[in-house]
């Protein structure tokens, strides 16, 4: 087995949110063909306790504690040099010189970069002769263009400067490495558009869903009592965007839908909710969960699923999740890029309040009732990490 020297921006495990998921089943793939060399973050301090599991499938490891609270002030330095915030948000020395004393000590000749802040440890010239790919997974800079849409300012000025540098920092990285991976067609192609690089270095590499695993199943049990129709949502709700989307959805939407069913709830299923996501559970019919150890039986007995995201880039694992669960989903098309399911068959789009009351009252009322099974069946049939991962494989065992 040859060495791959692997670095990743949050510690890949376990895998409960999106870029978690990604970066573990690819950790778990590769670990079957090279021998890996790991270096990454630990921004959650309850995270610490999985670092034994990573390390199981790693050859050698580096775990940097990251605190978002200092990793922002450590940001301001981009303001000072003109570089993209997110670039000292992510650096630490040690880092630095861990990957130049593995790379000096075993015979590594392939790194895989996982998000774009992790490129800045293998740029310089001495890195040039090994083969670099990097998964951006999403465009990020394209990220804080839409945050800045919806600040004022000075936010909106910083959050712009960020779109800009980071995009001009996406664009070095993409020119200098064999190639770039981006988690869907869409995302792949806003790429090639908005800066320019050469399109043979740009591909695209779906998620894909543990269909066994995400499956309906007559044994769990449902967390909820009482008959009330359920809506759930499910994510990380320290996450700006998803908490944007639960406050639109529990303040403009669920009080119309309570018009025609009164005892409808929401449920907001996810880890780290912030003050302003709790206090949303001061509402009537909203119940804010916090971290919960399962996420699959909130999914399987929802009534509907909602994913009422209006920022949001590549593939939302949340709706896959759902749709394999055969729960009828309703979303906006921001969270269905890179999903070509087929809309009124296999899901529903809403992109204002009214029309994700109609279309949540509508299957409520047993409407859409085959939803949730032609969900199911499309995502059997187009996502399978099986089809996805040996694609990175071929590009990492490229020629240069």
């Amino acid at each position: 087995m040859e060495d791959l020297l692997f670095l990743v921006h949050r510690i890949p495990y376990p895998p409960n949110k999106g870029d978690k998921i990604r970066s573990f089943h690819l950790l778990q793939y590769l670990s079957r063909y090279y021998r890996i060399h790991l270096g990454t973050f630990i921004d959650q301090p309850t995270d610490q306790q999985y670092c034994e599991t990573v390390q199981s499938y790693c050859t050698s490891t580096w775990f940097g504690k990251l605190s978002p609270h200092y990793a922002k002030i450590n940001s301001i330095i981009g303001l000072l040099n003109g570089e993209a915030l997110t670039l000292p948000y992510y650096y630490q020395r040690g880092l630095e010189k861990w990957v130049k004393a593995q790379c000096a000590k075993y015979d590594i000749t392939r790194v895989l970069v996982y998000s774009s802040a992790m490129a800045q440890y293998v740029l310089d010239a001495e890195f040039s002769t090994m083969q670099r790919i990097i998964d951006f997974v999403d465009v990020d800079s394209e990220k804080w263009r839409q945050y800045s849409m919806t600040k004022r300012f000075p936010m909106r000025w910083v959050y712009r400067r960020e779109a800009e540098r980071l995009g001009q920092f996406e664009c070095k990285v993409a020119k200098t490495f064999d190639a770039s991976i981006f988690v869907s067609d869409a995302e792949a192609s806003l790429f090639r558009q908005q800066l320019g690089v050469n399109t043979a270095k740009i591909v695209a590499i779906n998620n894909g869903v543990d269909s066994e695993f995400f499956a309906p199943d007559s044994n769990r049990l449902s967390p909820f009592h009482g008959t009330a129709p359920r809506l759930v949502f499910t994510g990380a709700m320290d996450y700006w965007a998803n908490e944007e989307g639960a406050n639109w959805f529990a303040q403009h939407i669920l009080p119309m839908i309570r018009q025609s069913f009164p005892t409808c709830e929401f449920y907001i299923v996810g880890m780290n909710p912030t003050a302003g996501v709790r206090q949303l559970a001061d509402l009537p019919g909203v119940i804010v969960t916090g971290a919960v150890a399962d996420i699959r039986p909130y999914v399987q007995y929802a009534d509907v699923v909602v994913v009422p995201l209006r920022i949001a880039r590549g593939i939302q694992n949340k709706v896959l999740e759902a749709m394999a669960m055969a729960r009828p989903v309703v979303t906006t098309r921001t969270a269905l890029e890179g999903i070509s399911a087929e809309i009124g068959r296999e899901i529903q789009v809403a992109d204002t309040a009214l029309a994700f009351v109609k279309q949540v009252i509508n299957i409520l009322n047993g409407n859409d009732a085959a939803l949730g099974i032609h969900a199911r069946n499309f995502v059997e049939a187009h996502f399978s990490w099986a089809a996805s991962l040996p694609k990175v494989l071929t590009l990492l065992e490229g020629s240069r």
